[in-house]
């Protein structure tokens, strides 16, 4: 009988726009300027990157918003890949997902709750004679234990939560987004008003004709800028759970982006106006340093650490659970398609995808023991890159496939606006390669294991139906 539930559409437009903010805003928002700084080394550099990155992730978003209003299903892209493109094409998107995307995400943004929780309440270590234990001299599963342990119980405690409904799990994610929205607007508001603590430094714009700044850094730096806007996609997943959903994730998407790029350039102009580029660069190059803790720090000295540190608490824990939620879902619709592990195909009584969810929070939890999460967040944006613009290719594709079809939403600024998404697709995937070349390879190796993965269940499915067809 569980095989046989179907889901439940019960979200509507406000708890879509809810889900796309927070799955955006999690600890790119607080971490990601430092690494900018260490690139760039100009503060209105930094702010043209988040500008940029804010309109390339908002033209993304208004082609992906078209694809979804004529295709939106649970699965999101997967569904959108498989109609324009073909089953294995679509395939290896969602094995990407699971293998890296959507699982290192949650793993990360997990392992960034834990860090903050240990700056307010120590953490203690765990198994402290194994930390200098290797696995090919590359992972260090014992390495701070405890703060791995505790992002792993982050992860199956709100894989849980979201195991026993998907209003429990949306309805979690909306306190959190009020919460975070307040405390951001908090920083805001002092940050900008503390008019003595101006950095010498901030926002010169003459910097930006003095040349110093090159196309190969400014892509490098656009990493840091897109992982902090990494996850708007991710409501496309949950479209078989959405009230008239061709109508209401296209909004949703686009009005969700609108406001995470307010948010993120007053919040950055913020910090960029409390600290200076030196400062930035070396929170960069410690390595244990959170760009907002020191900014807020010169505002409200050891009360505001206090303060910043659990509204990092509370937003990571905000997107681990909006990521956990969403990403559950393509695996399921994969498995649907018999283009994945039958049991992800399972609907509980909860009427949600309880295996999949389950299994998502299993690797994500192994790939916290792997303990490489500053490689992660360049590798993730490598990879969901490609896949980001396939589906933006797709908008010529089906507009020339299905021409007369009803489209809820079209894209603004048709044909340049995808074309300018799909070119700079392709430059961020070149220049990563030149760049990063061990998270693109590890990312391209990542993707490419799905191959294998794809024949042995198409030949396990042919051998079922074969099977089924004897008299």
């Amino acid at each position: 009988m569980g095989n046989q539930r179907n889901l439940v559409r019960t979200l509507g437009i406000g708890y879509v726009v809810i889900i796309v903010v927070a799955n955006i805003i999690g600890s790119g928002v607080y971490k990601k300027i430092a690494p900018m700084a260490a690139e760039l080394h100009s503060s209105a550099w930094i702010l043209v990157a988040w500008i940029v990155g804010g309109i390339i992730t908002l033209f993304g978003a208004l082609s992906n918003a078209e694809v979804a209003g004529l295709l939106a299903d649970t699965g999101g892209e997967f569904i959108y890949l498989k109609k324009i493109y073909n089953r294995f094409f679509a395939f290896m998107y969602g094995w990407s997902l699971f293998t890296v995307i959507q699982t290192a995400a949650i793993s990360s943004i997990a392992y960034v709750f834990a860090q903050s929780l240990n700056s307010i309440i120590p953490i203690p270590g765990i198994f402290s004679s194994l930390q200098h234990f290797s696995i090919g001299g590359v992972f260090y599963p014992f390495q701070d234990f405890g703060i791995k342990l505790t992002a792993i119980l982050l992860i199956l405690i709100l894989t849980g939560l979201n195991i026993s409904g998907l209003k429990s799990g949306a309805g979690v994610s909306k306190a959190i987004t009020l919460l975070v929205f307040t405390g951001l607007f908090m920083i805001v508001v002092f940050g900008l008003g503390h008019i003595t603590s101006r950095s010498a430094d901030f926002l010169d714009f003459k910097e930006l004709t003095n040349g110093t700044v090159t196309l190969s850094s400014f892509y490098t730096a656009l990493l840091a800028a897109f992982w902090a806007y990494q996850g708007w996609v991710s409501v496309g997943f949950i479209g078989g759970e959405v009230k008239y959903p061709t109508r209401n994730i296209p909004k949703g998407i686009v009005t969700g982006v609108f406001i995470v790029i307010f948010i993120y350039l007053l919040v950055n102009v913020t910090y960029l106006s409390l600290l200076s580029i030196p400062q930035l660069v070396h929170i960069h190059e410690s390595g244990n340093q959170i760009a907002a803790v020191e900014a807020v720090r010169t505002l409200w000295g050891t009360g505001g650490v206090m303060f910043i540190s659990i509204l990092i608490l509370v937003t990571t824990l905000g997107c681990t659970n909006a990521s956990i939620l969403t990403g559950a879902r393509p695996y399921y619709a994969m498995a649907r398609e018999k283009l994945f592990f039958p049991g992800f195909a399972k609907i509980n009584n909860a009427n949600v995808p309880s295996n999949s969810l389950l299994w998502q929070g299993i690797w994500a939890s192994v790939l916290v023991l792997s303990g490489t999460f500053d490689q992660l967040t360049d590798m993730i944006i490598f990879a969901v890159f490609i896949f980001y613009g396939a589906t933006t290719l797709g908008v010529f594709i089906l507009r020339r496939r299905m021409p007369e079809v009803y489209r809820p939403h079209k894209v603004w600024g048709y044909p340049v606006v995808p074309a300018i998404f799909i070119l700079f697709c392709i430059g961020l995937f070149f220049n990563t390669i030149i760049t990063r070349p061990r998270e693109a390879a590890i990312g391209i190796v990542l993707i490419f294991s799905g191959i294998p993965v794809y024949f042995f269940l198409k030949r396990k499915h042919s051998k079922t139906e074969a099977s089924h067809a004897l008299p």
